[in-house]
């Protein structure tokens, strides 16, 4: 049987005949009401319209018509991507009470455009803020590969839904890491690409000026392809491989990386030939100025909401949304102005570097009960830091693949990859290398959490 985590095969057995649509979304949405129990990936199934939907791509097929590359695919949407006729929560219940959404967001129409089909919104921190997906109001996302763990997030059900393998393709949005941290933590492949080259209209925002929409997949190609999807048009042919000369981030990068993080790297490493390691400057103050611009436009952004409904908010999330909004104008400025010139460093290493290296979590997923990550020797909170490869990258706007390291010899840890703004490209060869050498790839849940 075809495998429900990969979304090209589910395709071309739709298109073929060896399957119909009907029969793949019947399955997906058994598989979601029996297994999602125990994970809390999904909020809400959309079952009846998707039944429908596969039952004229059934129909399309029958009558000689191609429905597209991902024909009769069933995927999932972080739950602050308009859908319509359903209500866009973004993850809060101050919103369950808005009217249904009268169209689709952009990438959610053009992946439907491609064949695919909505069938379930997922899990995710409140309005996004956060990176466990441990929701007040909708439980706790369960990392699939141990569920007394964290998916991370915000995109957490985005994450968990694909490694559980419930759906081949997920949406999930990147401000800090939202798409890059839970694609490390259970061990799938993630793509934040390049700000600004994929539509963000129908997606609820949270900081603008860094919200970046991106999906989460099974395999690589299926990545690619719901990549391609997403951003109208083919990426340019990929680069020999041989071609791309690799840097690793040092420093900051290096710090407080777990022994089987540096491990699995150093095999990358070993693999590539050996590759120089640079180190950015200002790290520190980079992630202090992410952290700012994404607390002052959140902020601002939920202001008069705030001010109407503030006890409806998850207190988490409300009291740093209004620490946000009290922020003065001319921190907010100076933490624009730093991020021009730390834009402008990042942006310098691609003169002699076309691919960057970087782990991105500091090691495996934190544990429910004990949700914290040790960081220079301190314990801190898993909920707020486990951003810390993550949220300083964000600044530049860069397009980042999370690859799923494999070899760890346990629970699951993520490699960024890093190009040049519309160099996807790049990525994807990488990667492709790297997963053809038994290095990336998705990693397969215990036997006693499988299928």
């Amino acid at each position: 049987m075809t495998d429900p985590s990969d979304a090209l095969a589910i395709a071309a057995d739709i298109r073929q005949g060896r399957r119909s649509a009907v029969s793949v979304m019947t399955a997906t949405i058994a598989a979601i009401e029996v297994r999602d129990t125990s994970i809390n990936s999904v909020t809400r199934i959309f079952g009846p319209r998707a039944v429908a939907e596969a039952e004229r791509i059934d129909r399309r097929i029958a009558a000689g018509d191609d429905p597209g590359p991902l024909a009769g695919v069933p995927f999932g949407v972080k739950d602050l991507f308009d859908v319509t006729g359903e209500v866009t929560t973004a993850g809060s219940v101050v919103l369950r009470e808005s009217p249904p959404a009268t169209h689709d967001a952009a990438v959610v129409a053009r992946l439907r455009a491609a064949g695919a089909i909505p069938v379930a919104s997922l899990n995710m921190d409140e309005f996004a803020y956060g990176f466990a997906t441990d929701n007040a109001h909708y439980g706790i996302t369960r990392n699939p590969h141990d569920p007394a763990r964290l998916a991370g997030g915000s995109s957490g059900g985005s994450a968990a839904a694909v490694a559980a393998g419930l759906l081949p393709l997920t949406l999930g949005s990147d401000t800090n890491g939202s798409i890059r941290v839970p694609a490390s933590l259970c061990g799938v492949w993630g793509l934040k690409p390049t700000f600004g080259s994929v539509p963000r209209e129908g997606a609820y925002p949270f900081a603008a000026s860094l919200d970046v929409v991106g999906p989460f997949a099974g395999t690589l190609d299926d990545l690619r392809v719901a990549y391609e999807v997403m951003a109208g048009g083919p990426m340019p042919e990929l680069p020999a491989v041989s071609d791309l000369r690799v840097v690793r981030l040092g420093g900051w990068f290096a710090a407080n990386v777990s022994e089987p993080l540096v491990r699995a790297i150093e095999a990358v490493v070993a693999h590539l030939g050996g590759v120089e390691t640079v180190e950015l400057p200002e790290i520190a103050r980079a992630r202090a100025a992410s952290f700012l611009i994404t607390a002052a436009e959140g902020g601002n952004l939920h202001l008069p909401r705030l001010r109407r409904h503030a006890l409806r908010y998850d207190p988490a999330t409300r009291d740093r949304l209004i620490a946000g909004a009290m922020l003065p104008s001319a921190t907010l400025v100076q933490a624009h102005r730093f991020r021009g010139w730390f834009r402008e460093q990042v942006h310098a290493l691609f003169r002699s570097a076309d691919v960057l290296i970087a782990p991105a979590t500091v090691g495996e997923a934190p544990l429910i009960d004990q949700p914290t990550i040790v960081v220079d020797g301190q314990v801190v909170s898993a909920r707020a830091n486990l951003g810390l490869y993550t949220q300083p990258l964000s600044l530049a706007g860069v397009p980042i693949l999370s690859a799923p390291l494999l070899g760890t010899g346990g629970l699951p840890l993520g490699l960024q990859l890093i190009a040049a703004p519309g160099r996807e490209a790049a990525l994807f060869a990488l990667a492709g290398a790297l997963a053809k050498a038994g290095l990336v790839g998705r990693v397969p849940l215990p036997a006693s959490k499988g299928r």
